[in-house]
């Protein structure tokens, strides 16, 4: 049986602009995805990571140098140059060879301490590169304890990166007791001792937590479990062993601590998707 031939332009041309808005050049014939997605982002100083279900992470680094604080797109958790971070994660999409499905379920990581603005340049990026569904935000020390499969009891946690250190208590996966310093793994100062600022920040963002009023129980109980610690410091040799015997507590960490926050956004961020699909 004969049958003519339908013309598709209109539907070619959806397809294409599709594309286009994705910044993928697709080969004919492959098709966007269909059903919502789950998406962990964690934007930092040194490099941005995203975490899609199914795909595992995907990483960049900033196209500025992160030792020239000055120009960088992201300074101390801050973007500085929305561009910047926008080509960053659009190239990390388009590596994928295929563009985001529709609806997808995004949450991101913001430091400690973030304020509003901080918060809205981010949501901004995010909505233009992305346009999620739903996008949620959770602090960062937060989403890498998820990651890092650690209890819900009461925990201390603390994230080097490349230039914050925070730390948090979290007990039934609630932050009750949150610091930060303004310094991290690319704040090296040219001394004989590259670890001795994050060693100093750490044991002293402990001390301020241990003496923070109210959550007394969960914040002392935490402090004897010892310090889960994550980020780029946790790869630094002998760094764990030096803030135990600083700190004066035990001091161990995840595998792959420095994608633990990604991880753990990314799992929230499919714990969500899922809630919704079987919300009638």
């Amino acid at each position: 049986m004969f049958t003519a031939p339908t013309d598709n332009t209109a539907a070619l041309a959806r397809r294409d602009a599709r594309r286009r808005r994705a910044g993928m050049n697709l080969p004919d014939g492959c098709a966007r995805p269909l059903g919502p997605a789950a998406v962990g982002v964690d934007v930092g100083s040194a490099s941005t990571r995203i975490w899609l279900s199914g795909h595992g992470r995907l990483r960049a680094t900033n196209p500025t140098p992160a030792a020239a604080e000055r120009s960088a797109a992201v300074v101390r958790g801050r973007i500085i140059d929305a561009e910047a971070v926008r080509a960053v994660l659009s190239g990390l999409l388009r590596d994928r060879q295929q563009p985001l499905p529709t609806g997808v379920v995004v949450v991101a990581c913001r430091p400690v301490g973030s304020n509003a603005q901080a918060e809205l340049a981010l949501r901004e990026v995010l909505t233009s590169v992305l346009e999620p569904a739903r996008l949620l935000i959770v602090d960062t020390v937060r989403a890498a304890a998820m990651g890092s499969g650690a209890a819900a009891g009461p925990l201390l946690i603390a994230d080097v990166g490349a230039r914050l250190t925070e730390i948090a208590v979290l007990s039934g996966g609630v932050i009750v007791a949150a610091r930060r310093h303004d310094v991290g793994l690319h704040d090296d100062d040219g001394g004989t001792d590259p670890d001795a600022a994050i060693i100093a920040a750490v044991t002293d963002l402990i001390g301020q937590v241990r003496r923070q009023a109210g959550h007394r129980q969960a914040i002392a109980a935490a402090v004897r479990g010892g310090l889960l610690l994550v980020g780029g410091g946790a790869a630094r040799p002998r760094l764990a062993a030096r803030i135990a015997g600083a700190a004066g507590t035990s001091v161990r960490s995840p595998a792959a601590p420095h994608v633990a926050a990604v991880r753990g956004a990314g799992l929230a961020a499919l714990s969500v998707l899922r809630h919704d699909a079987r919300r009638p």
